[in-house]
């Protein structure tokens, strides 16, 4: 829904839509990669058919549909922990600037999956704050924030299914802090 139909997506003047090449959403520069994206889902789409038609709808979504739904759950828990934490504060529009949005992430370690997935499980802090750094620098940028971003460089080397279990159980939903001056920033509780 969000790709076809912009749900949940920030309001443009006009109908927008990512598969569309001369969408509100993309500059008139982009139009041509919008167009080869839209072709390669298009005979990506026509050869699963094929397969599904040669080898049955079952073959397919056990060759392809389980290893894919197994990767999207892999991507959504990533930036699931990436995103939440006791420690990350969220903000609403009184308080929240570009700054304080991108440090409200923090970095795991997930061992030789770090390498795997090109750092960004380690260096999303750094791709927050540099968003079109390419990730083979990723590495070099979070060594030098880390020290001049102090405390406000966050860290987490908690095991992943420890850090998914505490982080499922504790932070269940925000609220302002009870007393706080700044009424616009929200920390994760548990307890209803």
């Amino acid at each position: 829904m969000y790709l076809a139909f912009n749900i949940s997506g920030r309001p443009y003047p006009r109908f927008a839509c990512h598969f569309d090449p001369y969408g509100a959403i993309f500059s008139d520069h982009e139009w041509a990669q919008i167009f080869i994206s839209d072709a390669g889902l298009m005979a990506t789409s026509y050869a699963l058919y094929g397969f599904a038609a040669s080898y049955s709808f079952w073959w397919l979504a056990r060759v392809y549909g389980v290893p894919l739904l197994i990767l999207n759950g892999w991507l959504v828990l990533i930036t699931y922990l990436q995103n939440t934490h006791p420690a990350l504060p969220h903000y609403d529009s009184s308080e929240w600037d570009w700054l304080r949005g991108a440090l409200a992430t923090v970095d795991r370690d997930y061992g030789v999956h770090n390498m795997v997935f090109h750092n960004i499980t380690d260096t999303h802090v750094a791709h927050h704050l540099f968003s079109t750094m390419p990730h083979y620098h990723a590495m070099e940028a979070t060594r030098v924030i880390k020290p001049l971003l102090g405390e406000y460089y966050q860290f987490d080397g908690t095991p992943l299914l420890k850090a998914m279990w505490r982080e499922a159980r504790e932070c269940i939903y925000v609220e302002p802090d009870e007393g706080s001056k700044q009424e616009g920033v929200f920390w994760y509780r548990k307890e209803f």
